[in-house]
């Protein structure tokens, strides 16, 4: 009896569980646990403190001017006037409804935005094709290729102001090859296009190194499988190399449709948005009412109708590019 009862009071004490501790988890691992809080407090304050002056220039720099912006939008307001920003409702973009010079810069910018963009995508893979086969010198020819990119638009778009003009380069080629040459900025036919061939120049770099490393990111596997199967150069081509480059075009397609519907300074430098308007694009439209005449609450309507241009021609082009819907 006394040894069933000792035996009773042993498995009592074992089942007592002391204040505020879990029954499932042994007393000893609140401490750790608490210690391991502190730890992950203490880097989450440290990757907030790295991120900070990012944040910063992201919200003082970006995101207060786009605010401001959309708020001018809806306001009457000149610097040079007295009075402040005088609310107008949608006045603004109701007026571009109706503006022949917003609507010929919209159509500039999507010619400019459809001349550059197909030529520059088509021969960057050309390109990348090319300099994705070992052969000698190929760091260079590569090398020489991207030089265009990381030269400035606008020291790139001085130069071939040069090249353009009558003694330029472009006109002593054409007559070395018994041709006439003309003043290709002054005409209003031929104008645009003599931008778009500079900027499908300054921007073939770029795009082949983006589309060659799309290129090697494709598993060699396949290519070996094509090959035994007897597939022929183009239906490799068709069946693997698209697809696999396929994400890196809709990022090519995208980045080159959001710069170019953006095109300032190539126009600046080179036309000042002329002859006769023909090289007038939204964004240097947007510049001359905002800062000549001093319109910018219009100018700030045309910014974000802008906007909406580049999204939406953006979000068509990658639809039909990815062949699903884009997100």
């Amino acid at each position: 009896m006394r040894s069933s009862r000792r035996t009773a009071d042993m498995a009592v004490t074992d089942l007592v569980v002391p204040v505020g501790a879990s029954p499932e988890e042994p007393t000893g691992t609140a401490r750790p646990a608490r210690r391991k809080t502190k730890k992950w407090n203490r880097l989450a304050v440290c990757g907030l403190l790295f991120v900070l002056p990012a944040g910063l220039y992201v919200l003082v720099f970006q995101l207060v001017p786009v605010v401001y912006g959309l708020v001018l939008s809806f306001t009457s307001y000149s610097p040079l006037s007295r009075k402040g920003p005088e609310f107008t409702g949608f006045d603004n973009y109701a007026a571009l409804l109706t503006d022949g010079d917003f609507a010929n810069a919209l159509l500039v910018t999507g010619r400019y935005v459809l001349q550059v963009l197909p030529i520059t995508v088509v021969l960057a893979l050309f390109l990348a094709i090319l300099v994705n086969r070992p052969f000698r010198g190929v760091g260079l020819f590569r090398s020489a290729l991207y030089v265009p990119h990381i030269v400035s638009l606008t020291a790139v778009s001085i130069v071939w102001l040069w090249m353009y003009s009558q003694t330029g380069l472009v006109n002593e080629i054409l007559g070395a090859l018994g041709l006439s040459g003309q003043s290709w900025l002054l005409s209003a036919d031929s104008a645009l296009n003599a931008v778009s061939a500079m900027r499908i120049w300054k921007a073939l770099g770029s795009n082949m190194v983006l589309l060659l490393a799309g290129l090697q990111s494709i598993p060699r596997d396949l290519y070996e499988a094509a090959k035994v199967d007897g597939a022929g150069k183009w239906a490799t081509f068709r069946h693997i190399t698209l697809p696999g480059l396929r994400p890196m075009l809709v990022y090519v397609v995208a980045m080159d449709i959001i710069y170019l519907a953006q095109g300032f300074a190539e126009i600046y430098v080179l036309t000042q948005g002329g002859p006769l308007e023909s090289t007038t694009t939204v964004n240097y439209l947007i510049y001359t009412e905002a800062f000549q005449y001093n319109q910018l609450g219009s100018a700030s309507a045309m910014a974000f109708v802008l906007f909406a241009f580049i999204v939406g021609f953006s979000v068509l082009t990658v639809r039909g590019i990815s062949g699903r819907r884009a997100s």
